[in-house]
């Protein structure tokens, strides 16, 4: 029995080794990961690892960690040890980290720091990643891209629900035949963050990935138990966000009603989707999702925000623009 599972787990090895690699994995990087309070982190470094045709390969980690967070806090350390058992070495500094990497992924699961760790990123001129969500508040949000511009180090922020399998066909759809978009997810709050910002974020980034930009005027409301934001788009779309209160398989992450009749996302996104476009953005230098669209994203979430404190009433995107 040992000589035959042995025999697979070489045969497997053979055949992930054989891989040809893409276009535009055009040489090895060694990949760096700040933050390890989350599950993606040996998510991700196991899916890289998986795939040595994408010439990436985590090396090196920066634990970080929010001691005032307990989701940051009592998962640090163990998701460091276990990559650590994946052969990434744990460096005591971001600086460190920096001088041992080509490319980072910036993964800390709370969204306050992202700016402060970020920046010595973009300081050294490395191709970043920053994991969902990109910062805590839109004026973060707002100091990141700026950050970028400066130092022309190209970023981007996104949520593995964006690369849903199902999503590029009904992005593809004619806009003139779009009546409604929506996207559903569970709304899980996190503490010192907006309360989209951490899983809403999923919802609305699918959202996005179908409508593109162009929100204008939303509001948000309780219809029964779902947290329910909607939104205008210039060319009279209506998009909406259905936050759960609790995960319900039986609903689609996107639902798009249009005069052509309803059609709906299959399954749930998964992360592969994702760290590919990672893998092919830290090659290339070009970000999958462009930046103005991030930024809008938090614009809606962060006008959501208001609408909520205000009893429901509408907010014009342009507010936050000002």
């Amino acid at each position: 029995m040992i000589r035959v599972l042995l025999a697979a787990v070489l045969a497997f090895a053979a055949f992930q080794s054989t891989r040809e690699s893409p276009a535009w994995a055009v040489k090895e990087l060694r990949a760096g990961i700040i933050g390890t309070d989350t599950s993606h982190v040996p998510q991700f470094v196991r899916m890289f690892h998986a795939h040595p045709e994408w010439k990436v390969k985590v090396v090196a980690a920066f634990k970080g960690g929010s001691p005032d967070l307990p989701l940051s806090a009592t998962r640090v350390d163990g998701f460091a040890k276990t990559i650590h058992g994946d052969g990434v070495e744990i460096v005591d500094s971001i600086d460190a980290l920096l001088s041992k990497v080509d490319v980072v992924l910036l993964t800390s699961v709370d969204g306050r720091p992202h700016l402060a760790q970020a920046a010595p990123v973009f300081k050294a001129g490395k191709r970043l990643f920053i994991d969902k969500p990109l910062a805590a508040s839109l004026d973060d949000v707002r100091s990141i891209v700026a950050l970028s511009t400066q130092t022309h180090t190209p970023f981007f922020s996104a949520s593995s629900a964006r690369f849903h399998r199902d999503i590029p066909g009904l992005r593809d759809a004619p806009r003139e035949s779009i009546q409604t978009v929506d996207a559903t997810y569970l709304l899980q709050p996190l503490q010192f963050h907006p309360d989209l910002f951490y899983y809403g974020i999923h919802g609305i980034e699918a959202l996005y990935a179908v409508m593109g930009t162009g929100c204008t005027t939303l509001s948000r409301r309780q219809e029964g138990e779902v947290d329910v934001t909607t939104c205008t788009w210039r060319d009279g779309r209506v998009g909406r966000f259905r936050g759960l209160p609790k995960a319900d398989s039986a609903q689609p992450l996107i639902r798009m009603t249009g005069t052509n009749g309803t059609v709906e996302t299959r399954g749930a996104a998964d992360n592969e989707g994702i760290v590919a476009a990672i893998a092919e953005f830290f090659h290339t230098g070009r970000p999958p999702v462009d930046v103005t669209q991030t930024v809008e994203v938090f614009e809606f979430m962060t006008a959501a925000q208001l609408s909520k404190e205000r009893g429901g009433a509408e907010v014009r995107l342009a507010e936050l623009r000002k």
